[in-house]
């Protein structure tokens, strides 16, 4: 079927409460291996069991942790949504840093690298389009943090999908250019982001208005770096790092995201 009619509602808030257990009961997880540049990733993988039929599908970038329980549980709510959604796992053998200082390690290659990091999102896409429920014609994929900053680089090197979600991700990498951009773009960046400053933001915009890219740029009032993960307060106090959840914006952001996935799949 196309279009997204066939949607559950699942965190639609007018929803009742039968048709949301409904739908978190049908739910089907697993994991699913893949190898990029001879490293073993895994997918997490989400879709809604009740629904027949292809569905569009939606990549989920972790944050530079790596394969988190964060990132999962983004997987099953969009598979809520009605996609067919998969957690990746960018570093391979599921590895999840425990520090700061280990993350940076991990993720520092990717981002000298763009063209490692495409690679990696080209296998998990590879991957989860074997999948029969897959609408390989309707993909997407969003990032969180360090997540948000690979997908922007990789439509920036001409990523052939549809539309990429950046929340509180990294702004600047790859130059912007014409020929190469072609997917819509939302940005949700918080407003008291000190990792991401106000002129990266203004550059942003400036390269992606000096070539008509498709973009908006969503920004949420008190929201620092993280904004969106829970476990980000702790985190943030763990490490004196100035990350925190915000409920408010966690919220508004899921929201839009879910605005900007139902245009563009329609």
């Amino acid at each position: 079927m196309s279009g997204f009619s066939y949607f559950k509602s699942a965190n639609n808030p007018q929803a009742s409460s039968r048709d949301k257990n409904i739908s978190t009961a049908s739910i089907k997880t697993e994991t699913v291996t893949y190898t990029v540049d001879g490293v073993t990733c895994q997918g997490y993988v989400a879709y809604d069991a009740a629904i027949k039929g292809k569905r569009p599908v939606v990549l989920v970038v972790p944050e530079w942790w790596g394969f988190t329980d964060y990132v999962k549980k983004r997987a099953r709510q969009l598979a809520e949504l009605g996609y067919l959604a998969m957690a990746v796992d960018m570093y391979g053998d599921g590895k999840v840093a425990a520090t700061p200082d280990e993350a940076g390690k991990l993720a520092g290659p990717f981002y000298k690298d763009p063209q490692m990091a495409k690679r990696h999102i080209d296998g998990a896409l590879a991957k989860i389009k074997e999948y029969k429920e897959a609408n390989v014609n309707k993909v997407a994929a969003i990032g969180y943090c360090f997540g948000g900053g690979v997908l922007l680089n990789t439509v920036r090197l001409g990523e052939d999908i549809q539309g990429v979600v950046s929340f509180h991700g990294n702004l600047i990498g790859v130059p912007a250019n014409k020929d190469l951009l072609k997917a819509k773009i939302l940005i949700c960046h918080g407003e008291a982001d000190k990792f991401v400053k106000p002129e990266d933001v203004a550059l942003f915009k400036h390269q992606m208005d000096s070539i008509n890219a498709d973009y908006t740029f969503k920004s949420y009032p008190n929201a620092t770096h993280a904004f969106t993960n829970p476990d980000a307060t702790a985190l943030g106090k763990k490490f004196s790092m100035p990350i925190e959840y915000n409920e408010a914006a966690d919220k508004a952001s899921w929201q839009d995201m879910q605005v900007f996935l139902k245009k563009l799949f329609n």
